[in-house]
């Protein structure tokens, strides 16, 4: 999972531990720069990482950020976390149970259970709602004021790794262990499409910022691209020599970003599917990817222990921490 901050400030990493930590930029220090000893599953200008201590960068300078507030209870490893569209909360996904905390103060305000474990959740655009999956094949719609559940989405005949909504906030997708995507009514809970096509787990998924295409990531190294309405594939692409773990469209939707078990990130023509960049740099596998909000930088995460961010047009490495 991976989200930029709606202002797009700040690079923010949470550590699969039982604690959550909001850091706050104060002034240039090199040894802010040091690497976590860690494996980064997740990570935008926000993400989360198998760390003990938790790391966030102002993401020009990628320096100077230090902790003022901790987020405690947690009851197990973060496998999740996103920022509220306006960026006052935060949610995260922990055992069995999701948590939304006050991103300013780091006040917990709802403990949500209902779960199994390895939750993964997003918010919904207006930042009303929240959706969650996870190991135990179902996925959950929550009012994100009250806590209140008010839909459970069954059908997966496997762990669900992968939800969001879409940009009109009426559809979420998901991606499972099952191989398929599958496309949902978020008032109704009515499943609307199941999409077939990936010969292994479909381990990210992700709409195109106008909600009429889909993308997935998948155990069969392959990127596909969906119509949203019909389900039809209309693009595969291939290039990638390992699973492809992570999948995010450029905010113009013009092109996709790729993270894979072969160490590379790929950038894609989303209408063509021509592969436009190859970016190599990482000494693991690349576990989660984004773009910035502007387009221009890509961040990726990887089991090396690092993030990088990355010009989106040249390829080249503008940063590491």
């Amino acid at each position: 999972m991976e989200v930029f901050c709606q202002n797009s400030r700040p690079l923010f990493e949470v550590p699969v531990v039982k604690k959550v930590t909001y850091l706050q930029f104060v002034e240039p220090r090199e040894t802010a720069m040091k690497r976590h000893a860690i494996l980064i599953v997740a990570i935008g200008f926000m993400g989360c990482s198998h760390a003990k201590t938790p790391k966030a960068w102002h993401q020009t300078t990628a320096q100077g950020w230090h902790q003022t507030t901790g987020w405690a209870n947690l009851t197990g490893p973060v496998t999740s976390v996103a920022f509220s569209p306006n960026g006052k909360r935060l949610v995260s996904g922990s055992g069995d149970t999701i948590k939304v905390w006050d991103a300013t103060t780091g006040q917990e305000m709802l403990t949500l259970g209902g779960h199994g474990e390895g939750v993964t959740s997003a918010y919904s655009p207006d930042g009303n709602r929240l959706v969650s999956g996870s190991a135990d094949k179902t996925l959950k719609v929550w009012d994100a004021t009250t806590g209140q559940e008010t839909l459970t989405l069954r059908g997966h005949s496997g762990l669900v790794l992968s939800v969001v909504f879409g940009p009109d906030g009426k559809r979420v997708v998901s991606g499972s262990v099952d191989k398929t995507l599958k496309v949902w009514d978020a008032v109704t809970g009515q499943e609307t499409l199941t999409l077939k096509g990936h010969d292994g787990f479909v381990r990210s998924v992700a709409f195109s910022p106008d909600g009429k295409r889909l993308v997935s990531g998948g155990q069969d190294s392959t990127v596909k691209i969906w119509d949203a309405t019909t389900g039809q594939e209309t693009l595969t692409l291939k290039g990638h020599g390992g699973f492809v773990n992570s999948v995010a469209f450029s905010p113009d939707g013009k092109r996709l970003v790729s993270g894979s078990l072969d160490t590379t990130l790929k950038v894609w023509d989303t209408t063509t599917g021509r592969e436009t960049l190859t970016l190599v740099g990482h000494g693991g596998p690349v576990l989660s990817v984004a773009f910035s909000p502007d387009g221009k930088r890509l961040v990726s995460g990887s089991l090396d222990s690092a993030v990088k961010i990355w010009d989106a047009t040249t390829g080249q490495e503008t940063r590491k921490h």
